[in-house]
């Protein structure tokens, strides 16, 4: 383990701990030096995305992290089964939607001020966790196949679309679908989610598993649209999975954005809180910093392909900037995405779980 913090980062992070308003350790007796702790992260984000962030921040400030993966779901279950006794400081979960059912299930505590006031947008009202990154929901479609210009201005229009029957891809049982048809059901009702799925069955949908088989389909023109995330489509044009780097392709796959407000724009934003029993509530604080700073923010975007929250972060060129994506999105309070039993109720109801 390293003893002491990189020069490069180590103001940084004293700046930022001291910003926070981070309780006072203990000062190290005349001619010692405090040991940098330990941090233990439960992440519901992939290892792939998550590994090499870690990497890089225990290599510059020396703190010891060990991380928990698993899914949004069974990360929450073992918090709540584990509760005082957990040995977890801070939470990284995939959905806004965990987010908000930790903070229900007082798992989280309160952030600080300066924290809450990095990012661009998203922040809950709560102020107990931070947005990351976001992801954006959108139509992608076979360019040589479909006209844009046929497209639909909202996705609750898609069912209208009988040209495309049998031509549509869909992913009801992943858990951004999912979300989506939760935002839909906050925004317009049960009885209007219902009547939109079941017009989507009309059209004799092709369901996938999960994006990535869903976007090769639309790729070799076996479905002509997907309803998918942007960076499932950035992925086939620019990169390969999470963390790995591959050359751009010139994959027929192009993103049709609904119009402005509409549910099918949905961003579905990542993020992470402090646990109420963290140990080392400092060095979790010193991670969210990191994690909100530049670097890791444009390192996000590069390599994973979702939008940084914070406005010093660098865009690759082929991203449409963010605030045009984000005025694209409705105006949604992001926490209530944790309402997902009616969601699976619905899914349930019409046979697509």
């Amino acid at each position: 383990m390293r003893r002491f913090l990189a020069p490069s980062l180590t103001l940084f992070l004293l700046l930022a701990l001291a910003a926070c308003g981070s309780e006072e350790q203990p000062a190290p007796a005349d001619g010692e030096t405090a040991a940098p702790g330990e941090l233990v992260v439960y992440a519901g984000r992939s290892q792939a995305l998550v590994e090499p962030i870690v990497d890089r921040f225990r290599e510059e400030t020396g703190i010891d992290v060990q991380v928990r993966y698993g899914r949004d779901a069974e990360l929450l279950a073992a918090l709540e089964e584990e509760g005082d006794r957990s040995a977890a400081d801070l939470f990284w979960a995939n959905t806004s939607g965990a987010l908000g059912a930790a903070n229900t299930a007082g798992l989280l505590t309160q952030l600080p001020d300066s924290l809450l006031g990095m990012p661009a947008a998203f922040v809950p009202s709560s102020g107990l966790w931070v947005p990351v990154t976001t992801r954006f929901r959108v139509l992608a479609y076979h360019p040589q196949r479909v006209d844009a210009a046929s497209l639909p201005a909202s996705v609750l229009d898609l069912p209208e679309l009988d040209a495309l029957r049998g031509r549509i891809g869909w992913t009801p049982t992943y858990s951004s679908f999912q979300d989506f048809v939760t935002a839909m059901e906050i925004t317009y009702g049960t009885d209007t989610t219902r009547t939109w799925l079941e017009g989507m069955k009309d059209l004799e949908p092709k369901a996938y598993s999960s994006n990535t088989p869903m976007l090769e389909a639309l790729a070799a023109g076996e479905i002509d649209v997907a309803l998918t995330n942007h960076y499932y489509v950035l992925r086939v044009l620019h990169g390969g999975e999470e963390g790995e780097e591959m050359e751009g392709s010139d994959a027929p796959v192009a993103i049709h954005r609904f119009a402005p407000g509409d549910v099918g724009n949905l961003a579905l934003v990542t993020g992470a809180g402090v646990l109420a029993t963290a140990t080392h509530r400092d060095n979790a604080l010193l991670f969210l910093n990191y994690l909100l700073s530049a670097e890791t923010q444009t390192a996000a975007a590069e390599t994973v392909f979702e939008y940084p929250v914070v406005r010093s972060a660098r865009l690759p060129a082929y991203f449409m900037p963010f605030d045009e994506a984000l005025q694209l999105g409705p105006d949604l309070d992001f926490e209530r995405l944790r309402d997902m039993d009616g969601t699976l109720r619905l899914l349930r109801d019409e046979d697509l779980l």
